[in-house]
């Protein structure tokens, strides 16, 4: 089907890192208040060209939109929004803390929704995937998304909405190791083990 929305991307095969799409999450830690929602990083390798070029377009497209609406405030230089994409070799949002070494060679940006709007996420039949083990941080992917112009009183820029997820391949997971309950107690039967003690 033709996509005739330009503020709306389709990527080629990304991998995913602070997967949180089969369940929303809010991350308390650095917000009280923080609203649970559906929200993924996107690991784009710099070698597909075809899927940045669709991304920049994305962008391109939203900041158009906030002109168009009039949403962004009279004398900031459209260069000078923040846009949600960001050079793995380089830094996060904060300028100094450098990106984890999973992102080293990709675009990395974060795309988010609302949990009352559940991302599609399904199989590369197209078949909706339930089981929630099959989606963890590091598999392959594609990923649907639409940019779209902010502006809040102490904000402005352009934001990147999560549409739907396609999984298509397995790798290692991100993240910390898990270990098992008999990594971490040994094994039953312990006779030297002393509960009190």
């Amino acid at each position: 089907m033709a996509n005739n929305n330009p503020t709306h991307v389709v990527t080629g095969k990304v991998r995913l890192s602070y997967e949180h799409i089969m369940k929303p999450y809010a991350n308390r830690q650095n917000d009280p208040n923080a609203v649970p929602k559906y929200s993924v990083t996107v690991l784009v390798p710099k070698s597909d060209k075809a899927t940045k070029a669709r991304i920049d377009a994305g962008i391109r497209a939203a900041l158009e939109k906030g002109v168009k609406n009039k949403m962004f405030r009279e004398g900031v230089p459209l260069e000078k929004l923040p846009t949600p994409i960001y050079d793995g070799d380089g830094y996060r949002a904060d300028g100094y803390t450098p990106f984890g070494a999973e992102c080293k060679g990709m675009w990395v940006f974060t795309a988010s929704c609302s949990q009352e709007r559940k991302p599609d996420v399904v199989d590369l039949n197209g078949n909706p995937i339930i089981v929630a083990s099959e989606i963890y941080s590091g598999i392959w992917a594609r990923v649907s998304m639409d940019f779209y112009p902010y502006a809040v009183p102490a904000r402005q820029g352009i934001g990147c909405g999560l549409c739907h997820v396609q999984k298509v391949a397995d790798d290692t997971p991100l993240g910390a190791a898990r270990t098992t309950a008999a990594d971490d107690f040994g094994a039953t039967g312990d006779e030297d083990f002393d509960p009190l003690g």
